[in-house]
């Protein structure tokens, strides 16, 4: 059996592989896109993500099994994978803590204005009066998408005392369902995206939805970028019928240095590190790559198995 791994995580794997598995370790591109051309298992994690596509889209019929750490499947050729009768497995969970410790910080920032202080000194300017005075207690939350991140999240601001409602494809444990939120936006002064990334999530917000939002409502993204439309949400900033927005993914990535988000009022932008934010990815990663590899040798089931057709 042969694999193609990263050479980045050959110290946490290298002891714990089995002696007959026959590895190629990549550290560029061209490596990976060598190695996977009779790999029986992949874990081709590169930036920009492209690679990991082109990659895959360069793997033999032989492949059987696709591990990512990456939670979002959205740059991954899915059809690919199930033309090989291949398995994948994602990283939901590797970064939640971290990423939801970021949404919850979106929020803090917003209510205080933390952006607007921090700018203040780099001024030396002592302000008169403080910029954000929203009390998170007795605010409400939506989160979009109340998976591992979302519930996460949904905890942490509970903790403030924010009331917090989830939206799942089931409307489990309280929840509400996909057909249900639009018609309640108004009622909440933070809208979380934390869900992923599918053909349906394209534009989930709109200018429909950006119109339906309490005034001083923020927009809180996690999520993807494409999940927004930018046109009108800058429509909105511009016009300042809405609080503001948070936005650590954007559209496309990095952002060009031209893009009107840069200078949008009342908009933060993070440059997607909330899942960066972290020290542990690649030892989680191991380890939960280590744990799928036992199960997957034994025939046993694996964990964080995706869906190829909802794409998550």
């Amino acid at each position: 059996m042969k694999a193609v791994l990263p050479a980045a995580a050959r110290p946490l794997l290298e002891p714990h592989l089995p002696s007959d598995l026959a590895v190629t370790w990549f550290s560029r591109p061209d490596e990976a896109m060598t190695g996977i051309a009779d790999a029986d298992i992949a874990w081709v994690d590169m930036q920009p993500t492209q690679l990991v596509a082109d990659a895959i889209r360069a793997s033999g019929s032989q492949l059987k099994w696709v591990s990512t750490i990456y939670a979002g499947l959205d740059a991954f050729p899915l059809d690919v994978i199930r033309e090989r009768g291949a398995i994948l497995t994602n990283g939901a969970g590797i970064n939640a803590v971290t990423v939801a410790e970021y949404a919850v910080m979106g929020v803090l920032v917003a209510a205080k204005r933390f952006d607007t202080v921090v700018r203040a000194q780099d001024r030396r300017d002592w302000l008169k009066d403080a910029p954000g005075k929203v009390e998170l207690a007795d605010t409400s939350a939506l989160v979009i998408g109340y998976g591992t991140i979302g519930r996460m999240i949904g905890e942490r601001l509970a903790a403030f005392g924010v009331a917090v409602t989830g939206v799942t494809r089931t409307g489990r444990d309280g929840t509400i369902t996909p057909d249900a939120w639009r018609a309640r936006l108004g009622d909440y002064d933070w809208i979380i995206l934390a869900a992923p990334s599918t053909g349906d999530t394209k534009a989930l917000i709109g200018a429909n939805e950006i119109a339906a939002f309490r005034k001083g409502a923020w927009l809180i993204n996690i999520a993807r970028g494409d999940m927004i439309d930018d046109d009108a949400l800058l429509a909105a900033l511009e016009a300042g019928t809405i609080g503001g927005a948070f936005l650590d993914p954007t559209h496309p990535e990095p952002l060009p240095a031209d893009h009107p988000l840069w200078s949008a009022p009342n908009t933060i932008l993070t440059m997607h590190l909330s899942g960066r934010s972290q020290t542990t990815m690649f030892k989680r990663g191991a380890a939960l790559f280590l744990e799928n590899l036992a199960a997957f040798r034994a025939g046993a089931p694996m964990t964080n198995v995706a869906d190829l057709q909802a794409g998550y």
